[in-house]
């Protein structure tokens, strides 16, 4: 289903205020102002909000003829057009739920490109609707329309000068690199693992607690404090003599402490199933504490013999088998040899950009990545969909194989990637070409890094696969949307500078 644009009317917005002698400002203002200015001529917003739409109708199972001619319908396509607006404003920035909702609150030019006085007469967004805009829209739905907009529009000259190109982009040379998406939590060590069970167990008792039932028991604060003082002990043992055997008589007592406040957390889970009424909570506020603690009572089990295996037992365990994170649970072990950071926890991720640093294709892994040499293929039918014929493709040597080198020769494809060979390395940089595209791949690793650090967020904050990679998507639209803007805006000054 393909609904037409519902072209909604927008109402005029205020002039804004002029402010002078502050070049940063100044400039962020006119960048802001040409995104708005390509969301609008080029069609994308539209897009976005078209889809958003057609997948709110199928989840409703409304009639799409009479949903779209009521005010309803605009209501709802005024408000996603606000959560679009406020989602790339957020990014942008690169500021938290909570930091843009008071600068949302208080800046004239995020309220104008936003269009917050439209829909709520400038009443204040909280960090918890901003929360909910972050995850109102579908990521594969604002990947599939980022992706053919960029294939289609940016690549046709009549179309890139409706917003201000002077011309169209290139996508036929490519250059992949892969990172990873580091998680937000802290160094997995086993029995620390054991203090966050006890600190997520105690503090939805103490949640419950408030409400009025209560089973009789030690006061959960104390248990923290006990708990808290075995952790003290165990960072100690490691500068005195004997260290082993201390470790393993403190994770003995840890383990039993566990078990105790594994047994008050049960008793409280049920106490609250039985008397939920007795409670000012909805039936859904009672589940999410429920949910709460099932999640760590599942998982207790395993982290106390993790740790008993590490510490008592010293037996070493596999990646695969171990538990990083009680709250997060697709995070994976990724050992990227880097100097200084030879592993790191999180999620893996592939970025393709072409010549002008615009990123082409994007993925972010649920499970454990594959080798880089067996994602390029995926990547270059995935980039040749939307984007048409291939000329090179670039990447480091981690991409590099002969069943790679078949299939680029197979698709007349230049191949730019680095051999893992230092004396085929040192042939290949003799041919101009292959010299010049190694030399244009190091730019590669910095929009890697201004990915990441201006518009990811280091650590990046969102919790759960799916809303990561919401996040992902979101900050490849914003970053896309902020480098065509200034590519715009310097084709707009070079002209204006010809023309003086």
């Amino acid at each position: 289903m393909r609904m037409k644009s519902l072209a909604i009317q927008q109402e005029l917005r205020p002039a804004l205020p002029n402010i002078f002698f502050n070049v940063d400002y100044h400039e962020f203002r006119q960048t802001l102002i040409q995104i708005d200015e390509i969301l609008e001529r080029s069609g994308l917003e539209n897009q976005i909000l078209d889809k958003a739409v057609e997948q709110w109708i199928l989840l409703k199972h409304l009639d799409e003829s009479k949903f779209v001619q009521s005010k309803s319908c605009q209501k709802l396509w005024k408000k996603l057009q606000f959560a679009l607006r406020c989602n790339i404003s957020r990014h942008l920035t690169g500021e938290s739920f909570r930091q843009f909702s008071t600068r949302l609150s208080d800046s004239q030019l995020f309220q104008w490109f936003t269009r917050i006085h439209f829909l709520t007469n400038k009443k204040a967004v909280s960090k918890s609707s901003l929360d909910r805009f972050d995850k109102l829209f579908n990521e594969k739905a604002v990947g599939e329309v980022l992706r053919q907009w960029q294939g289609s529009f940016l690549t046709d000259q009549e179309s890139v000068e409706k917003i201000g190109l002077n011309h169209a982009m290139d996508c036929r040379d490519i250059f992949t690199d892969g990172t990873c998406i580091k998680a937000n939590i802290h160094f997995p060590a086993d029995w620390v693992l054991l203090r966050d069970a006890a600190k997520s167990l105690l503090l939805a008792i103490q949640t419950i607690r408030r409400q009025g039932l209560k089973h009789r028991m030690i006061e959960p604060s104390q248990l923290m404090k006990q708990m808290n003082r075995m952790c003290i002990e165990m960072t100690h043992t490691r500068r005195k003599k004997d260290s082993r055997k201390a470790r393993k008589k403190i994770l003995r007592k840890m383990k039993k402490l566990s078990h105790c406040i594994r047994n008050h957390a049960q008793k409280y889970r049920d106490l609250l199933i039985k008397d939920r009424e007795k409670t000012s909570w909805s039936e859904d506020q009672a589940n999410m504490v429920l949910n709460r603690i099932k999640n760590i009572l599942d998982q207790l089990p395993g982290a106390i013999k993790q740790a008993h295996e590490r510490i008592i037992g010293e037996r070493s365990l596999k990646s695969k088998d171990k538990i990083l994170s009680l709250y997060e649970p697709d995070v994976h072990v990724i050992v990227r040899g880097k100097s200084g950071n030879e592993v790191e926890f999180g999620n893996g991720l592939i970025l393709t950009e072409q010549r002008d640093g615009l990123i082409l294709d994007w993925e972010c892994f649920k499970d454990q990545p594959k080798s880089d040499a067996k994602l390029l293929k995926t990547v270059m039918t995935r980039t040749q969909k939307y984007h048409g014929v291939i000329r090179s493709a670039t990447a480091d040597r981690g991409f590099n194989s002969k069943e790679n080198d078949q299939f680029l020769a197979q698709k007349n494809i230049y191949n730019a990637t680095c051999p893992r060979s230092p004396k085929q390395l040192t042939e290949r940089m003799k041919e101009t070409k292959f010299r010049e595209l190694q030399t244009r791949r190091s730019q590669t690793e910095g929009r890697i890094g201004i990915f990441k650090n201006n518009f990811l967020g280091r650590p990046l904050r969102s919790k759960g696969f799916t809303n990561k990679a919401m996040s992902v998507t979101w900050c490849v639209l914003t970053h896309n949307l902020w480098l065509i803007a200034r590519m715009a805006l310097s084709d707009k000054n070079h002209h204006l500078e010809k023309a003086a």
